[in-house]
């Protein structure tokens, strides 16, 4: 029999955790490119940390999928 109720929060955590991805990743790119522009002279240090930080936090959401997923880890 199907556990329909574990069905659902597994998909409801694939569509997070992809989501959550594609969130900081895009916003990591983003704030790279924005702070490559001439005009933002005054805040492209603040760019700069927002993109990094973005990217790690990207990376961390990929590195803990990886750790769930892989049973050697626990």
């Amino acid at each position: 029999m199907i556990d329909w109720g574990a069905f659902i929060v597994v998909a409801i955590a694939t569509i997070l955790g992809a989501g959550s991805i594609v969130l900081f990743f895009s916003l990591a790119i983003r704030l790279g490119s924005e702070a490559r522009d001439p005009e933002r002279q005054r805040i492209r240090a603040l760019l700069r940390t927002g993109s990094g930080v973005s990217y790690a936090l990207a990376g961390a959401a990929v590195v803990y999928g990886v750790y769930l997923v892989i049973p050697y880890f626990h």
